[in-house]
């Protein structure tokens, strides 16, 4: 596969979402009031020719610059432009010159629809693993997102290098894609309808962790996922048995360890971000409610204490006092199969 060839499949073949072949490039029907609303503002061609498998709206984006990777006809740029406010920013890049036309088409049309006195979005030609030829300043983005893309890249490491080259200190990437239960063969990724359905460049979910951390983004956090049904007979033979998955992550670049380690930290939500009076969902494994005291690991600690996140919480503890890993959350110790039974069974022999 070639970027020709993902730049024919969605500027060519594909003319409208209703064009495709499977569910892979859909997003789930459960959208946030809030994104609902900013949806309802964007153009219907806009609409009309979006392809994505998440959402993604992280939360407190008033005044942030944000850059979306492989922003096609601009659905996601527009409501997200809403969300940063006029002073705010969102840039989009792509490299299919038909999904830009579109999306440059309406773009005074969205600035006049959200009452702007100047547009707050701007769109760029260029491939999403070479995003230094682009004019975007290196560390000036405080999020990155993409919706569905990553799977398509040719490059995908350099994607994740240039991501985090972009981003503040601070910041984080917040992105869904496909990702499959095993290693697509090789075969299979030469087929231009599997990739262009974001199924046969989909990466094996282990190599995509190792592939973040690699690129700097230390404990990589899944945020929710859902299976993916190929719902086309012929399609789902070739493919067959490999399950695939949507998934959304976040990455944040931050000084953080390899594993999950206990400081006896804890943090306090107030309640106090926009949509979320009761309780805070930090990822899949971390639900925090409003008032509570919540033990966290240093890791965690730093997601909230480090980032844009930090006047939504009080933070206990700091990280003077090391207690190993922290229990339930990373790796497992060898000494959780340890107890004084089974030390009183070993005899007292060592090594």
């Amino acid at each position: 596969m070639s970027h020709a060839d993902v730049q024919d499949y969605y500027g060519k073949v594909l003319q409208g979402s209703q064009d495709l072949k499977t569910n892979a490039c859909c997003s789930p029907d459960d959208l946030s009031d809030a994104l609902k609303s900013a949806l309802s503002n964007v153009h219907d061609e806009v609409l009309s020719r979006y392809y994505g498998c998440g959402l993604i709206a992280p939360e407190m984006l008033e005044g942030a610059r944000v850059l979306d990777l492989g922003s096609g006809s601009g659905r996601d740029v527009y409501a997200l432009a809403q969300f940063v406010g006029e002073a705010g920013f969102v840039v989009g890049v792509d490299m299919t010159e038909e999904q830009l036309e579109v999306a440059r088409r309406h773009q005074d049309w969205h600035r006049e629809r959200f009452g702007y006195g100047k547009s707050n979005v701007e769109f760029h030609q260029g491939y999403i693993e070479k995003l230094d030829a682009l004019p975007l300043e290196e560390g000036s983005f405080d999020v990155i997102v993409s919706n569905c893309v990553l799977n398509l890249a040719m490059d995908k490491p350099a994607v994740l290098r240039e991501a985090f080259r972009l981003l503040k200190p601070g910041g984080e990437m917040y992105f869904s894609d496909v990702y499959a239960d095993r290693r697509v063969p090789e075969a299979l990724r030469s087929d231009p309808v599997l990739y262009g359905e974001c199924l046969s460049g989909a990466l094996y979910w282990n190599d995509f962790e190792y592939m973040a951390r690699a690129a700097g983004f230390g404990d990589p956090r899944l945020v929710t996922h859902r299976e993916l049904t190929v719902e086309n007979p012929e399609l789902e033979a070739k493919v067959a048995p490999i399950k695939f998955m949507s998934a959304t992550y976040r990455l944040f670049k931050l000084d953080l360890e390899p594993e999950c380690e206990d400081y006896g930290q804890a943090v306090i939500y107030k309640g106090t971000m926009q949509g979320a009076p009761h309780l805070f969902e930090l990822d899949a494994g971390h639900r925090i409610e409003t008032g509570r005291v919540f033990p966290v690991c240093g890791n965690t600690f730093k997601m909230l204490k480090e980032t844009r996140f930090a006047p939504h919480f009080e933070f206990i503890g700091d990280f003077s006092s090391h207690y190993g890993v922290f229990a339930g959350c990373g790796a497992t110790s060898p000494f959780d199969s340890l107890s004084e039974t089974g030390a009183a069974q070993a005899g007292g022999s060592c090594c």
